[in-house]
C-alpha cells in the first residue's frame, strides 16, 4: 500500500516542488496539500494520511500549534516538519508537539527521501544531526563525541565506564553514570581504584549516579520515551552538572549509560533507537561526550539492529573475554 501523504506549506511553489520530488518514488502517494494550519487539520482528519510534511511557519495557525491539534484528529499520522527556520529550541518545540522529524528546506533535496524512510521506520529524524553526516545545518564542523562499547563480559563494561567517567573527571568535566544497580556498584568500586574521592565528587555534584531503570521510567507516559518528560529532566541534569564542571573547554559533561541497551535487551528495538536519538540531539546542544554500553548477546540474531545502533555512534569499541 502507498504512503499516504498531506503537504502542508503556505508557498505553493515549494508545495509543487515537495510533490513532483514525491512523485518519484512509487511508494509515497501525496493525497492532499494545505496551505495554513486549519486548513490542515481539516484535511487531515478527513482524509487521515499516513505521513504530514509540515511546515513551521504556518498562517492562522503555526505548525507547532497545529502538531498538537493533527495529533488528535490523525493520531496514526506521523509529522515531519520542514521549516526555513533551525535552531535546538525549535527541534526540541517540534518532538515535544508529537513530531518524529524536523527537515530544513534548504536540505530537502538529498534528505526528504531519507527523512521520510527514517520516520516511518519508527525513527527521530533531523537534518544535520540525525541525518548521518554528525554535521549541524549551520556548524558542519561541530562534532561531539558518542562511542559504543560491546560486551561479553560485565567486567568490561565496568571497566570501560570507570575509564570513561575517570579521564572526564580528571579533566575537570562532570559525569553522569546511568546503571544497572550492579553495574554501578562495580563502577563506582573501580572509580575508587582509580583514586578518584566518589563520596566527595558525588556530594559536590561533578559525579552523578542514577538508577536506569528508575530513569526510564521517569521519561514514560503513555509512549516511550516521551520528548516532554525527556527534555525535562535530561536537560536539567546536564545543566547542572555543567555548572560545577571546572573545565574551560566546550565539552563540561560526560555521561555514559544503559538506557537504549536496556530497551534493546527488552526487545524494544524503536524505543532504544529514539532513546539514543534523543539523547544525541541534547548532548548536540549541550556538547556532551558520551559512552554507551550494550551486551554483544543482543545482536546475536539480528546483525540489521546491530548496524543500525552502530549508525548511531561516532566510535565502536568491542572486547570478547571468551
Amino acid at each position: 500500500m502507498p504512503i499516504t501523504t498531506l503537504v502542508v506549506d503556505d508557498f505553493e511553489p515549494f508545495r509543487r516542488y515537495v510533490k513532483v520530488t514525491l512523485a518519484q518514488r512509487a511508494e509515497v502517494q501525496v493525497i492532499g496539500e494545505a496551505a495554513d494550519g486549519l486548513e490542515a487539520i481539516q484535511k487531515a482528519q478527513e482524509l487521515q494520511p499516513d505521513l504530514i510534511l509540515l511546515d513551521l511557519g504556518l498562517p492562522k495557525m503555526n505548525g507547532l500549534q497545529a502538531a498538537l491539534r493533527l495529533r488528535k484528529v490523525a493520531p496514526n499520522a506521523k509529522i515531519l516538519f520542514l521549516s526555513q527556520e533551525f535552531a535546538f529550541d525549535l527541534v526540541e518545540a517540534a518532538l515535544r508537539s508529537g513530531a518524529v522529524g524536523y527537515l530544513h528546506k534548504t536540505r530537502a533535496h538529498s534528505e526528504l527521501p531519507v527523512a521520510i524512510e527514517a520516520v516511518l521506520q519508527g525513527k527521530y529524524f533531523v537534518s544535520g544531526i540525525l541525518s548521518g553526516d554528525r554535521g549541524d545545518v549551520r556548524n558542519e564542523k561541530r562534532r561531539i563525541r558518542h562511542e559504543v562499547q560491546f560486551y561479553s563480559d560485565d567486567t568490561v563494561l565496568v571497566e570501560s565506564f570507570s575509564n570513561f567517567i575517570a579521564a572526564a573527571l580528571r579533566a575537570g568535566k562532570a559525569a553522569i553514570v546511568v546503571a544497572t544497580e550492579s553495574h554501578r556498584a562495580g563502577i563506582l568500586q573501580g572509580l575508587t581504584g582509580k583514586g578518584v574521592d566518589v563520596d566527595a565528587a558525588v556530594k559536590t555534584g561533578t559525579l552523578v549516579p542514577l538508577d536506569v531503570m528508575e530513569t526510564l521510567s521517569a521519561f514514560k507516559t503513555t509512549e516511550m520515551p516521551d520528548p516532554n518528560r525527556f527534555f525535562d529532566i535530561a536537560s536539567a541534569l546536564v545543566e547542572a552538572a555543567a555548572k560545577v564542571a571546572t573545565t574551560e573547554g566546550a565539552a563540561r559533561v560526560a555521561v555514559c549509560g544503559e538506557c537504549a541497551p536496556l530497551l534493546l535487551m527488552g526487545g524494544n528495538v524503536t524505543e532504544a533507537l529514539r532513546v539514543e536519538q534523543l539523547w544525541h540531539l541534547l548532548a548536540h546542544h549541550f556538547i556532551v561526550d558520551r559512552l554507551c554500553g550494550y551486551p554483544s548477546a543482543a545482536f546475536e540474531k539480528d546483525s540489521e539492529i546491530f548496524r543500525s545502533i552502530c549508525a548511531e555512534h561516532s566510535a565502536i569499541h568491542s572486547f570478547r573475554t571468551d
